[in-house]
């Protein structure tokens, strides 16, 4: 006799509304969005306000537990006048400030503790992001699982971290760091950059394109991937050494794969390891 045992989960969403606004207005401006379950998108538009919509989604398999998920995930705002924060509060993880924390994130000294420890939810939960910024706001973005980051038409510096989802960057006109561990990394310029960028992606590609006359300094480095471009002014440039300590001697990096496009400018450096990248201008 085999006895079957079926446990109805059960399940809970509801939307988040929040407009904010920066108190201390400035070119410095910053927004920061910290999530760890789900997606986020940020959208820049012409207005003054910074207009959030979350929705939140809890499962769990008894009422109990599901109470419990709604009772402690939440939203939480840090506003430091110039800077709002935006991130989730759970039953494990903090999110606090401290010179040696944000490792996870990429945001600096802002950052989650409690992904070492010994804690395990009672529930499983997402928070979606939705969020349009004044278009010259810095944005600084990051998620872990279960969502990609999708941020358009920003004026202002764009930073994304992802680890088990992809990055979809559209009409950027900034400097852009953008790195993500599972996933491609995909961006569109609006006007080529005139700042340094980064653009990292451990298992996926990275597809680039930019406004046409693109001058810049290029690094290619992969493991398994391999650079592609439409861009026929390209010349390669003589290999860089970098020095550091190391023990009780000193390590050398020697990089070849750095190339000139046009008149050269900012320094555009591309890394994958299992990827490609493309490397285009538009036509």
């Amino acid at each position: 006799m085999v006895l079957a045992q079926t446990v109805s989960a059960q399940t809970f969403s509801d939307e988040i509304s929040k407009g904010l606004a920066f108190e201390k207005k400035s070119p410095a401006n910053a927004l920061i969005i910290a999530n760890i379950f789900g997606g986020v998108k940020v959208i820049a538009y012409d207005g003054d306000q910074v207009l959030v919509e979350v929705t939140r989604s809890i499962n769990a398999k008894t009422e109990a537990r599901l109470e419990k998920g709604k009772t402690e995930v939440q939203l939480g705002i840090i506003d430091r006048a110039d800077t709002l924060i935006l991130y989730v509060r759970d039953g494990c993880h903090d999110f606090t400030r401290h010179p040696r924390r944000g490792k996870h994130t990429g945001h600096g000294e802002w950052g989650y503790e409690g992904f070492q420890k010994d804690c395990s939810l009672a529930y499983d939960y997402e928070l979606e992001f939705t969020v349009k910024v004044p278009a010259t706001v810095n944005i600084s973005v990051s998620t872990i699982n279960d969502g990609d980051i999708v941020i358009e038409n920003a004026m202002g510096g764009v930073k994304a971290r992802n680890v088990n989802g992809g990055i979809k960057l559209g009409n950027m006109r900034n400097q852009v760091d953008a790195q993500t561990v599972n996933g491609n990394v995909d961006i569109t310029y609006a006007q080529n950059p005139g700042k340094d960028c980064r653009f990292y992606s451990l298992n996926g590609d990275i597809n680039a394109l930019f406004q046409p006359g693109l001058s810049a300094r290029v690094g290619f480095e992969s493991f398994n991937g391999s650079f592609y471009t439409n861009i026929t002014k390209l010349e390669q440039l003589p290999a860089t050494v970098e020095k550091s300590s190391h023990g009780d001697g000193m390590r050398y990096k020697i990089d070849g794969n750095r190339f000139q496009v046009g008149e050269g400018g900012a320094f555009l450096d591309f890394e994958t390891f299992n990827g490609n990248v493309y490397l285009k201008e538009k036509k």
